[in-house]
């Protein structure tokens, strides 16, 4: 640590940083128009050097859309010298190539910030849109291969200039979306949010001085870099592998491999690809910054949680990704669900081979996707275009002295539930069902996290539907004699109550008065289930997350079914029978 540099000082400094980051974030979801921010808060904001390093990042966010966005930065500042980039100016991109989001629904902005007419950093932030235009509502199909199908591209371009909007390339956006009116509420909001950013960053200067305020940026950089070291140098070194899969693309349920080789070495780690699948013609490829968002969160969250976020963080990690793999394709690629499934995999299969070094830090398999599902067409109520979207949470993997949380987001994705009275308000559909899915969790000493379901029925006229998840055949994994966690499944109900079971990632028509049911995974259980404390037991059947078969088939336990209480000579009878351990 330099010599003038004060500890004290670096902590408040780093901490008013992160708090700017969150305050930008607040302004963004406070001011948004859709439903997909203003409630599920699906978007993120930070504040760079002029580099594209990450200085610091809001706790309001998503992991994926914090760690993609220094390639988006990088990728602008490739189109714009920093003397080109005036005060008031935005610039807005979507991109996924050469180096961008995961997928064309999130959008980014980004502003400068000047001081004493010097540009000295930069605010930005990423925000899902509910709809680019593309071959269905929500931009998200599936029966795609190319990236032109998904929506519109937006290359780095100045929206705003010297603070004055640009109603031209403005309209070129909301003209080629169905939700035109959220679409300017949502950018208009990401706008006003880089202002707060701008405006705190200033005072802040003006408080420590500007040669002052960025040698501790500099130094809060390093201080990341020398803790993620610190906790690589604990680790046994050696090369550590694991594979996963994804159940298909869309077009076949061919399964496709994502293979991770974990390098520890004294102060780096390397993860290397190579062995995933090639790409395919669906939209499950991804692209590099993705990747790499992946692989940053896993080593943040296992070797140092309470780690300040930003690039420092990341500079001993290095990934090697062949391209024209799933993981690395080639544009113009189909891209779109990378964030929804290929992530989520990407994540399980980094855990998989961190739980041969250090078992104790990861969890087992979580639900393993986003869980998709959007629901788009003409609201009869006004003839206007309407887009519902939103990812639902699943079983958490269970930890080796924890049980995983139930309906949950996990990993990639950090967004809340859309309130069923706003759903109903806004939408022509009806929420008839809404809960936890009993028996979904994966037993063990500690259990995995229950799935979830929810029933929608379709009030409108015909609508188009795309779910997208999985983990459908490939159950959850758990770990060191923990069970799996149950699968995904998602069907529709017709008026006559015909059931008709759809694949996990599909677009389709869903008729007016039909019922779409959407079911996700479990989470994976952590060690044997007959060492589970059998209070847990009872009380789990008691709220109702297993029954009582499940006590008696997994847990070796039987329960009364009248009082739930534990039947001791059932249950050692049927341990002795089955040579259980009691």
């Amino acid at each position: 640590m330099t010599k003038n540099i004060d500890i004290i000082t670096l902590s408040v400094i780093q901490n008013a940083l992160c708090s700017i980051s969150d305050e930008m974030s607040a302004a963004l979801i406070n001011t948004a128009y859709s439903t997909n921010i203003k409630d599920r808060r699906d978007c993120s904001c930070a504040i760079y050097k002029l580099n594209g390093e990450v200085i610091a990042q809001s706790e309001i966010g998503t992991p994926l859309h914090l760690g993609v966005m220094p390639a988006v930065v990088k990728t602008i500042l490739n189109k714009f010298k920093i003397s080109e980039i005036e005060p008031g100016d935005c610039i807005i991109m979507n991109e996924p190539y050469p180096a961008g989001p995961g997928h064309l629904n999130d959008i980014t902005i980004l502003s400068p910030v000047y001081f004493k007419d010097k540009m000295v950093v930069m605010v930005a932030n990423q925000a899902h849109h509910v709809d680019v235009g593309g071959y269905a509502p929500g931009s998200m199909p599936f029966g795609v291969s190319e990236i032109y199908q998904e929506g519109l591209q937006i290359p780095p371009v100045k929206i705003v200039k010297k603070n004055k909007i640009d109603e031209e390339i403005m309209s070129i956006i909301t003209d080629n979306v169905r939700t035109k009116i959220e679409c300017r509420g949502d950018l208009l909001a990401q706008i006003a949010a880089n202002n707060v950013g701008i405006k705190r960053i200033i005072e802040l200067i003006n408080k420590y001085g500007e040669k002052c305020l960025f040698e501790y940026i500099d130094e809060i950089l390093n201080y990341s870099e020398r803790r993620i070291k610190k906790g690589i140098e604990t680790l046994p070194k050696g090369s550590y592998s694991f594979e996963d899969f994804i159940e298909g693309d869309g077009f076949t349920d061919d399964l496709i491999r994502i293979k991770a080789t974990v390098e520890i070495h004294d102060n780096e780690i390397w993860v290397n690809f190579s062995g995933t699948s090639n790409q395919v013609k669906g939209p499950v490829n991804s692209r590099p910054p993705a990747v790499s968002a992946c692989v940053y969160y896993v080593i943040k969250s296992i070797l140092d949680p309470e780690l300040p976020p930003n690039s420092g963080a990341y500079r001993p990690i290095k990934v090697i990704i062949p391209e024209g793999t799933l993981l690395n394709s080639i544009f113009p690629a189909s891209i779109v669900h990378s964030n929804i499934n290929t992530s989520q995999r990407i994540v399980d299969v980094l855990l998989g081979a961190f739980k041969q070094i250090v078992p104790e830090r990861i969890v087992a398999a979580c639900s393993g996707s986003q869980n998709l599902l959007i629901i788009g067409g003409i609201d009869p109520k006004n003839g206007k275009p309407y887009t519902y979207i939103e990812t639902y949470g699943g079983g958490q993997g269970a930890m080796h002295n924890q049980d995983g949380m139930d309906a949950v987001h996990t990993h990639m994705t950090n967004t809340r539930n859309a309130p069923v009275e706003v759903i109903e308000t806004f939408y022509p559909l009806l929420i008839e069902k809404y809960g936890i899915v009993k028996d979904s969790s994966g037993s063990g000493k500690f259990r995995g996290g229950s799935g979830l379901i929810r029933k929608i029925i379709n009030l409108g006229n015909d609508a188009t539907i795309t779910f997208s998840s999985d983990r459908k055949k490939i159950k959850p994994w758990g770990v060191f004699k923990g069970m799996d966690g149950s699968g995904s499944n998602f069907h529709v109900i017709a008026k006559n109550g015909t059931i008709k079971k759809l694949s996990s990632k599909i677009t389709t028509t869903l008729h007016n008065g039909e019922e779409v049911v959407s079911i996700t995974p479990g989470g994976g259980g952590w060690g044997s289930p007959l060492e589970r404390d059998i209070e847990k037991i009872i009380k789990d059947a008691i709220d109702g997350f297993i029954s009582l078969k499940k006590a008696k088939d997994d847990y070796g336990v039987v329960l009364n079914p009248k009082t739930y209480k534990l039947d001791i000579k059932a249950t050692k009878k049927l341990r002795e029978e089955n040579n259980l351990n009691l």
